[in-house]
């Protein structure tokens, strides 16, 4: 499972609301799939910028995924290095693409079920219930306390 972070949280969030919003979806393009939008969201790069990228690695987001070098410095890699840094393992990546992750789909309001990987609602439904899920994981890491904290104040 991702590792629960704001900015992935966020990034989710984000990507929802732009296709919410009307954004251009079309699965089979890099720009505009469901990694294209997190992808949008991350970096601010075009969907044209981000399907020129990626067109420099072969065939989907779960295989650029699984063929990831850190030590490469195509610019596809850099796209999955963003991705990883906002806390997806190549497997999240797959499971983001083919909204197939368990743990989101038996957390889906209503309950279980299956998603298409290519239709919007489905996208959507899927972003916003792992974002909620990555919060839920992460609110009980916050150590409130040192929120509490007074701000010394300069004199």
């Amino acid at each position: 499972m991702a590792y629960p972070n704001l900015t992935l949280i966020s990034a989710l969030r984000g990507a929802a609301q732009q296709l919410r919003n009307g954004a251009p979806y079309a699965w089979g393009d890099h720009g505009s799939c469901n990694c294209g939008h997190v992808l949008q969201v991350v970096t601010h790069l075009s969907r044209e910028e981000i399907v020129r990228h990626a067109r420099t690695g072969i065939g989907e987001w779960t295989e650029i995924a699984e063929d990831y070098c850190g030590v490469t410095d195509a610019p596809v890699t850099l796209l999955v290095s963003r991705l990883e840094a906002i806390g997806l393992t190549p497997t999240d990546i797959h499971c983001l693409e083919y909204l197939q992750d368990r743990a989101v789909l038996d957390r889906l309001p209503g309950g279980f079920r299956w998603l298409q990987k290519n239709v919007r609602e489905d996208v959507i439904v899927y972003f916003e219930t792992f974002a909620a899920l990555l919060e839920e994981q992460l609110l009980p890491r916050i150590d409130i306390s040192e929120l509490e904290r007074p701000v010394p104040v300069p004199a």
